[in-house]
């Protein structure tokens, strides 16, 4: 109950920084360039291989350790044993849903980081960019909410010569379904999840910049931490990737089903019941 009630503390605390914080960044010096950091360049996570995962140092599926509540680990499980019998489970990605927060910032696929005074540009390679406003904005009232949720940044720790290294971010209004990875660990349906980012670069390699990352969301027993650490690319061999062409993945009600070579449904379960045609007209052989 007491991790419950402070989510929206959480919210409320924040609603109060960003309107002490919003004078301080309309001061006319904010918004010189040359105090933001260059975090340009095509960056990937340093894990060395694998699936996308909330936790890069970590196995995926079971072997992230989720904090899920029994409730939420109950439909981890079931999604889990959904996908071992061929289906999807809670990865809603297969049919071009966005993955959205915090999913997307895993950086297996590609990301990259484009500053500006008053915003900061997420671009990835599979999806929309991502807008992280730094313009001293408050909390919009009545913004629709998105896979993406709306986010607000702040710079912090200037360095002696008066550059911002550390960008401070929080992200919430968010819709779903969503969850943290492919292995399909859910989110809450309440979409109430708060996300707080401390962005960076790494002090001795400045090759790689680290987003610590915490989410807070009712699915969670506990706040869940993680260090996703970015590596500059440099010679990227990559090739933008819009899910709709070539994906052969087909969502009909709440079934999984592939297309074939050949343009028919094909089941991706053993014993799997066609979709309901009961608004086709039946042929008569």
């Amino acid at each position: 109950m007491f991790y419950r009630s402070s989510i929206g503390a959480i919210a409320l605390a924040a609603l109060c920084i960003a309107g002490t914080g919003a004078q301080a960044q309309n001061d006319k010096s904010r918004f010189d360039p040359s105090r933001y950091p260059d975090w340009s360049g095509p960056m990937r996570w340093t894990a060395t291989g694998g699936g996308n995962r909330y936790d890069q140092t970590k196995p995926p599926g079971r072997g992230q350790q989720a904090p899920l509540t029994a409730e939420y680990q109950a439909l981890f499980e079931a999604g889990l044993k959904d996908q071992s019998e061929g289906g999807q489970g809670a990865n809603q990605t297969y049919s071009c849903l966005p993955g959205g927060m915090p999913r997307d910032m895993a950086g297996n696929q590609g990301l990259e980081f484009v500053v500006t005074p008053k915003v900061t540009h997420v671009l990835f390679i599979q999806a929309v960019p991502r807008r992280i406003y730094t313009d001293g904005r408050d909390w919009p009232e009545n913004e629709d909410p998105s896979f993406y949720g709306y986010s607000i940044g702040k710079w912090t720790e200037p360095d002696s010569d008066g550059r911002y290294s550390v960008l401070e971010v929080e992200t919430r209004n968010f819709m779903g379904p969503r969850s943290f990875d492919n292995a399909g660990i859910p989110l809450h349906a309440d979409n109430q999840t708060v996300i707080k980012e401390r962005i960076y670069r790494d002090r001795q390699n400045p090759e790689i910049i680290h987003d610590e990352m915490t989410t807070f969301d009712h699915a969670l027993t506990r706040p869940w931490t993680v260090d996703k650490a970015y590596r500059l690319q440099k010679n990227p061999r990559w090739a933008q990737n819009i899910c709709s062409v070539g994906n052969m993945h087909v969502q009909i009600g709440k079934d999984a089903y592939f297309l074939s070579a050949d343009g028919l449904l094909m089941p991706t379960r053993k014993e799997q019941a066609p979709p309901d045609l009961r608004y086709f007209k039946q042929s008569r052989n």
